[in-house]
């Protein structure tokens, strides 16, 4: 059985806002928690409510954009994934998106299948991309963009593992992971421990590094 997905929509044009929300409606699975007309916005429905999995994120709106949103989405609540579903798709806003933490980027003008296989793939940790936009990314990388991450060593860590550690090296407090991830500050300090004896380092900093250079976070 399928859990159920928690979506958050950010669309500053009604009308593709309300496109959007039949198209999630078509989905028994998919529970659309808030819309948002701006980044900002979301943000501050976020600071309330961050019992989210995924957000489709426009990328020109008011107030706050969301690529901004995106950057301060990822730095705060890192365990949420984001989707770019756009109409833009050159290189400035595809580049843009990605280093601000987006884990897709799909076309606004894809239809339901697409739209909804493309979030089943993000939250079980795919990059799902609507073919224009992963042909312009290749070319991104063949003009010289580097690949700065490629994986080495997993070191037999859980996904909860993973996911704490992506978010301790955010330089976020056990208090504020726990809060992230709806587990107790005991339950995120014997997580851990448990990922320093796997890394084999005695400290935070030790262990960034090892899962940096291994291509971890």
């Amino acid at each position: 059985m399928i859990d159920m997905i928690r979506i958050a929509l950010a669309e500053d044009i009604p009308s593709l806002a309300e496109a959007m929300k039949r198209k999630l409606s078509m989905q028994s699975e998919f529970e659309l928690k808030h819309t948002a007309s701006n980044g900002k916005e979301l943000i501050t429905w976020l600071e309330k409510d961050h019992n989210v999995d995924l957000i489709l994120m426009d990328i020109k709106m008011p107030v706050m954009d969301g690529v901004e949103a995106t950057r301060l989405i990822n730095k705060r609540w890192p365990q949420i994934k984001i989707i770019m579903c756009t109409v833009f798709d050159d290189d400035e806003h595809i580049f843009n998106a990605i280093l601000a933490g987006a884990s897709g980027y799909l076309m606004k003008d894809e239809p339901p299948t697409v739209l909804f296989r493309g979030i089943y793939e993000c939250i079980e940790g795919g990059a799902p991309m609507s073919p224009l936009i992963a042909r312009r990314s290749l070319e991104l990388l063949r003009r010289g963009v580097p690949i700065e991450k490629a994986h080495t060593h997993d070191y037999n860590l859980s996904k909860r593992e993973l996911e704490i550690l992506e978010q301790l090296s955010k330089g976020l407090t056990y208090t504020i992971i726990a809060d992230n991830l709806f587990i107790s500050p005991n339950t995120v300090r014997k997580h851990i421990e448990n990922i320093y004896k796997k890394l084999q380092v005695t400290n935070k900093t030790e262990a960034i590094k090892v899962a940096g250079s291994s291509g971890l976070i």
